[in-house]
């Protein structure tokens, strides 16, 4: 395996940005110290064309495939292959866990989103967002919604979720203004919640932009990051005060330190791995970073193969 780096960089990130241009990464490379039990490099199935990751509870991950919308279930330690969950025929691409063992799964350029039972792979329910271009990216889960967004909509879906996690049979569409401003590609991408847990963050994949969303008003206010730009920013995972940028194309991942509102952040650390090849999200457990290779710099072949690849965080 080749050596692992942690380096500082540049960013990037997002499904189809090859068409969007990307920055360029830095230097200042030091080695990171893997963790000595855990699998470092993860095989996925040849062809799967992963994209989206979650992980449940105990140690069980889950990776989503774009070409027919199977969820690959995996030990995160062993990296040892738990099942495959039939998927619609229809890509699965970001997607997060709930404490009950339900998959939000994001439907790409179905319009849709679905909730899926992560050991069985039946569909709980499923919610036809919109028709038209389209490209539902990613999820995240609140205490009482899951969001997800549109790459080519200026638009958000909630999906509410009530008392013991019922799951409402309607959904709601919040438009984004205030400092948006829709461009021609790919739009809203990776979101999460601020660390306060009063707001959502919105990453803009093709202008690097990071954005803060009021849940109520759609308002989307630029959040202040000094000169940084987060170039092809893809799947965001906030842990703490710490918001983690996966930038696909540049193989790295940025780290910002944020206030507790996240109206403002610091970049403190870019972090790159010999072993990432266009990865897109991120997920963690324990003191590990997991993070799917898209290869979206690779034509997909049906023997091609796919990773994940764990970090140290």
């Amino acid at each position: 395996m080749p050596g692992r780096i942690v380096a500082r960089t540049l960013s990037s990130a997002a499904l189809c940005a090859l068409l969007l241009g990307a920055g360029a990464p830095g230097a200042l490379a030091a080695p990171s110290k893997p963790h000595a039990s855990f699998e470092d490099v993860i095989a996925l199935p040849d062809g799967f064309q992963p994209e989206g990751i979650a992980i449940g509870p105990g140690k069980t991950g889950y990776v989503g495939s774009l070409v027919d919308g199977d969820v690959y279930v995996f030990d995160v330690r062993t990296g040892e292959e738990i099942r495959t969950l039939d998927g619609p025929g229809t890509p699965s691409v970001g997607l997060k866990i709930d404490k009950r063992g339900r998959l939000f799964i994001a439907g790409g350029p179905a319009g849709d989103g679905r909730v899926v039972d992560a050991a069985t792979g039946d569909i709980l329910e499923t919610y036809s967002f919109t028709a038209g271009p389209t490209f539902v990216n990613d999820v995240v889960l609140t205490r009482d919604a899951a969001w997800f967004t549109d790459s080519q909509q200026a638009q958000l879906y909630k999906v509410p979720i009530g008392p013991g996690g019922a799951l409402s049979d309607e959904f709601e569409v919040l438009p984004l203004s205030g400092d948006w401003v829709q461009e021609p590609g790919f739009n809203a991408n990776g979101i999460a919640e601020t660390p306060n847990h009063r707001a959502l963050l919105v990453i803009q994949t093709g202008t690097g932009t990071l954005f803060r969303v009021d849940k109520e008003t759609g308002v989307a206010t630029a959040v202040d990051l000094g000169e940084v730009s987060l170039a092809n920013g893809d799947g965001l995972l906030v842990i703490g005060r710490k918001l983690y940028v996966v930038q696909n194309v540049l193989n790295t991942v940025a780290v910002i330190r944020l206030n507790a509102a996240g109206t403002e952040g610091e970049l403190v650390d870019e972090i790159t791995d010999s072993d990432f090849q266009v990865p897109t999200t991120i997920a963690k457990y324990g003191k590990g970073l997991y993070l799917p290779n898209a290869r979206f710099d690779t034509p997909p072949t049906p023997d091609t193969p796919y990773s994940v690849v764990r970090i140290d965080r």
